[in-house]
This record gives structure tokens, C-alpha cells and sequence, in this order.
């Protein structure tokens, strides 16, 4: 692909969907029982263990399409449903609805600066790709974003079977990559994103988009240190 690649975390580092999972959970709920008066923290303890990133040490290459995805999900939000207060009725409704309330772009947001570190980047002649822990949609999302030109490749941990900190999927986003001389991770979960690229030996930079200087000091990081060492196979 080219010998230097940036990899990107998408959601919290590029973009944020409002109100994130517990707020889908509750407009999916609005939408069969209007008025139910159920609001984000109450769903919030429901969501706290069971999704695919809860456990990265454990693959899932079984989920292997959108629905199979969303079908192992639906326990979980029954789960935070019930636990809030819904009854098992409402509660099975409203679950499968999550799905296409997380999924609608009018709840996502682009981070102000992404645009421009993006294309700064690519100028000095970085290519991206991103490595994200998200769900089956996540190429459309980024389509309707307007990001997807930005990116050479797109590795989603809903269809490698692996979610970060897995080494797995790192070497998978360095199987698309082409394995490139040059490489860094750039996120905003210090375990996941971060501790998960330097086990394999690939500088990553913590950010907090939306804050300060937001993905600036990624940029002017990985500008300066041109003379980055290149990673060996051995090393990763």
C-alpha cells in the first residue's frame, strides 16, 4: 500500500454518535412506548458487560454477517431494557430497534478537525485506514459521512472476529496495510487503541477530540518524528 500508514480508531477519535449506545437504547424504546419516561442512566448499568469489546480475548468469527451480529446482541439490550424497569414485552420490541437508531447517520458527528488532519496527513503522503471496534455497519456510516474517500481500508472488529486490544485484528489492519515500513496507531482508548498497538510494536498517540487541541498533536507528532524507525516483521 505505501510505507506510511496511520491507523485511525473511528468512533470518540473520528466521529461520535449522540447520546452513544444507552441513547439509541432509549430512542429505539420512544419508539414503541412513547412517554415510557425511561432516560440514558437508567439503561446505562444494563450496558456495562456484554458486548463483543467486553471480551477481546475471546474471538467471534461465528457473527459472521450484520444480522448474526445484531441477533447475539439482543439479550444484552432485553437485558438493559428490564433492568430499567420495561416489561419483557416492550422490552423484546424496543430491542430490535436498536439496530437501526445506532445506525442512523443524522446521530452521527464529525469531529470538527477530523476533515483537516485527515487531508494534512495525506498530503505528506500518509494513507489511512481504519481500525475500529464497531458494528457491521460501519463502511455506510462512513460513506454517508462523507470519510470513506479518506481511507485506503476499513478493518471492523464485527467482521474480522477480533476486537481490540486483540493482536488479531492489528495484524489484520497490517495485512491491509500492506505491511508498511511506517505505521501509527492513533485513538482515544488508552487500552484498546494504544496498549493494543504497542504490543505489536506500533507507536500510538492518545487523543481527546473534541477537547483542547483535539487530533493536532496527533498530526504534529507524526509530522515531526519523520525519522520514525521502521517496524520489523520480527516485531511484530
Amino acid at each position: 500500500m505505501t510505507g506510511s500508514v496511520v491507523l485511525w480508531d473511528f468512533d470518540g477519535t473520528l466521529a461520535f454518535r449522540d447520546g452513544r449506545w444507552r441513547g439509541s437504547l432509549v430512542e429505539a424504546l420512544d419508539e414503541v412506548a412513547p412517554g415510557q419516561g425511561v432516560v440514558a442512566a437508567d439503561v446505562r448499568p444494563g450496558l456495562r458487560d456484554g458486548f463483543p469489546w467486553h471480551r477481546p480475548e475471546t474471538g467471534h468469527p461465528d457473527l459472521n454477517s450484520p444480522d448474526a451480529w445484531w441477533d447475539a446482541l439482543q439479550p444484552l439490550f432485553v437485558k438493559a431494557y428490564v433492568g430499567a424497569g420495561v416489561d419483557d414485552r416492550r422490552a423484546a420490541l424496543a430491542a430490535g430497534r436498536v439496530r437501526a437508531h445506532y445506525t442512523d447517520v443524522s446521530r452521527w458527528t464529525v469531529f470538527p478537525d477530523s476533515l483537516a488532519a485527515l487531508e494534512e496527513l495525506a498530503e505528506a503522503g500518509w494513507l489511512h485506514v481504519i481500525v475500529s471496534n464497531h458494528v457491521p455497519e460501519l463502511d455506510g456510516l462512513l460513506r454517508d459521512l462523507g470519510l470513506d474517500r479518506h481511507f485506503a481500508a476499513v478493518v471492523n472488529s464485527a467482521l474480522v472476529g477480533w476486537e481490540k486490544p486483540h493482536p488479531r485484528i492489528f495484524e489484520a489492519a497490517l495485512d491491509r496495510a500492506g505491511r508498511p515500513e511506517r505505521v501509527w496507531m492513533v485513538g482515544d482508548n488508552p487500552v484498546a487503541d494504544i496498549a493494543g498497538a504497542q504490543a505489536l510494536g506500533i507507536p500510538g498517540i492518545l487523543v481527546t477530540p473534541g477537547r483542547d487541541d483535539g487530533l493536532r498533536p496527533a498530526v504534529r507528532r507524526i509530522l515531526n518524528e519523520r525519522g520514525l524507525p521502521e517496524i520489523s516483521p520480527e516485531g511484530l
